[in-house]
C-alpha cells in the first residue's frame, strides 16, 4: 500500500490520451503528484523519459518512490490498488474486472487501430475501408455501453470507472478524424449512448482540467502533419 510520504511524479504530453487515462485515476484517488510535461514528445525525449521507460521511450510513466510504472491501463490499476483514498476504478467483482480489461484491450488494439488505419490510409479506397471497420468497432463499443452502464451514465454505472478511463481516450483522436474527413462516427442513429457518455465524461471533475478541447487536439494534429 502507499506511504504518504512517497513521492509521486508523472511524465506525460498534454496531447497524448494515454496520459490522460493516469491523470484521471490520480485525480480520483486524490493522489499528491509532480507533473512532468514532454512538449514534444514525438520528436523530443528526456533523459528521466528514457531512463523511466527505457524499452518503449513512450509517456504516460508514473514514477512512485523508486519505482517506474509504464503503459496507461498498467499504471491505472496500479494507481487503483496502491491507494485506498477515493473510491475504486475497478470493478471488485472478479468477472466485472476482467469484462472491464478485456473492453480496456478491445479500444486499444480494435478502435485505436482503426483510428490509426484511417488517419494513415494512402488512398480513398483504404480510407473508407478502415472508416467502415471504425463504425463497426464504435457500434461494438455501443452494444458493451448499453450492458455494463445498466441504463446509468457511465461504463462504470453512476460512477467514472476503469472502463471509461480506457474509453475516454478515443474522445480526442475520433474528433480530430471527424474535422479532417468531414465524416461523423459518433452519431445518434448508431451511437446514442456513447454521445451522451462522451458529453458526461468530458464534463467529469477527474477528467475536464486534463482534457484538451477539440479545437485543441485538432490544431495540433494540423501542426504534426503540416496541414493548412
Amino acid at each position: 500500500m502507499a506511504q504518504n510520504n512517497d513521492t509521486v511524479k508523472l511524465i506525460g504530453s498534454w496531447s497524448s490520451p494515454y496520459a490522460l487515462r493516469a491523470r484521471v485515476a490520480l485525480h480520483l484517488k486524490s493522489v499528491k503528484y509532480e507533473y512532468l510535461d514532454e512538449p514534444d514528445v514525438l520528436n523530443s525525449k528526456s533523459e528521466l523519459l528514457l531512463k523511466s521507460n527505457p524499452i518503449y521511450k513512450k509517456v504516460p510513466v508514473l514514477i512512485h518512490g523508486d519505482v517506474s510504472i509504464c503503459e496507461s491501463l498498467n499504471i491505472v490499476q496500479y494507481v487503483d490498488e496502491a491507494w485506498s483514498s477515493g473510491p475504486s476504478i475497478l470493478p471488485s467483482h472478479p468477472y466485472e474486472r476482467a469484462n472491464a480489461r478485456f473492453w480496456a484491450l478491445f479500444v486499444d488494439d480494435k478502435i485505436f487501430g482503426s483510428l490509426d488505419a484511417v488517419g494513415g490510409a494512402k488512398d480513398d479506397e483504404g480510407r473508407m475501408a478502415a472508416a467502415g471497420k471504425l463504425m463497426e468497432g464504435l457500434a461494438t463499443l455501443e452494444e458493451a455501453f448499453q450492458k455494463s452502464s445498466k441504463g446509468l451514465g457511465f461504463f462504470g454505472g453512476e460512477n467514472i470507472g476503469f472502463l471509461d478511463i480506457a474509453c475516454g481516450t478515443i474522445l480526442g483522436p475520433v474528433s480530430v478524424i471527424e474535422a479532417f474527413s468531414g465524416v461523423k462516427f459518433l452519431r445518434e442513429e448508431t451511437t446514442p449512448g456513447l454521445i451522451q457518455w462522451a458529453e458526461k465524461f468530458r464534463a467529469h471533475e477527474a477528467v475536464k482540467p486534463y482534457m484538451p478541447t477539440v479545437e485543441e487536439f485538432i490544431a495540433f494534429a494540423k501542426k504534426k502533419f503540416g496541414v493548412e
